[in-house]
């Protein structure tokens, strides 16, 4: 949907926010590191989905990135799928990770903006990063030391998207969270088991059938307070 009001557009889009936990705490050198293996993880990421990044209009930080997906993408396939080669990605680069694991925060979120001389702005890029901002989001990762990706998507997401059937994680796999910040109210729902592919020795974007067609289960934890 784009409207068009004097030389504004505003589109409807897909935005995802990315962020690593515990950068400052790092050194120069660490933190070109998490840098670097954040951008592969993302990268192969897509590319087991069929994206290529190189198409995102990103705005990026030394810690992270607020990401605008091309008109078209399949939402259902980034919600699910992408999260679930994330996932893997980051597990496989925290393999050898030395003093510091890449431990990551990823939210998700479709509506509307527009282009500013200082990235996208509109409610969306808002919501997107306020999600990725929230106190329930980060407990994900405080309180489970194991856990390496805390990912949450928007309350509309959620509905339009994840509840359909077409997404990769169930809707069961999610618990929805309440967010008060700058005066306002933001919903979400936070995945509370961890992502992961069927068959623990398949390889991302070796599914005989392609991208979306990836089957995928949410390993079950406790119950993580979330209010």
């Amino acid at each position: 949907m784009v409207k068009e009001n004097g030389d504004v557009q505003l589109s409807y889009r897909l935005l995802l926010a990315v962020d690593i936990q515990g950068y400052s705490r790092r050194d120069t050198r660490e933190q070109l590191r998490a840098q670097r293996l954040l951008t592969e993880a993302l990268d192969g990421a897509a590319r087991g989905v069929g994206l290529d990044r190189a198409g995102w209009d990103k705005q990026v930080g030394g810690d992270g990135e607020l990401a605008t997906l091309p008109e078209g993408v399949d939402p259902a396939t980034v919600a699910g799928d992408f999260v679930i080669l994330l996932d893997g990605a980051l597990r496989e680069a925290n393999r050898d990770a030395g003093r510091f694991r890449l431990r990551v925060r990823l939210s998700l979120h479709h509506g509307t903006l527009t282009a500013g001389p200082f990235g996208p702005a509109g409610d969306a890029p808002i919501v997107v990063q306020r999600l990725l901002d929230a106190a329930p989001l980060r407990r994900v990762l405080a309180d489970d030391a194991d856990r390496d990706l805390a990912y949450v998507v928007s309350d509309s997401l959620f509905d339009d998207v994840v509840r359909t059937g077409f997404c990769a994680l169930p809707p069961r796999g999610f618990r929805a969270v309440r967010v008060a910040a700058k005066g306002a109210v933001f919903r979400g729902h936070i995945l509370t088991g961890r992502a992961a592919a069927e068959d623990a020795g398949e390889e991302p974007g070796e599914d005989a059938g392609g991208p979306g067609s990836r089957s995928a289960r949410v390993l079950d934890f406790p119950a993580l307070a979330l209010g």
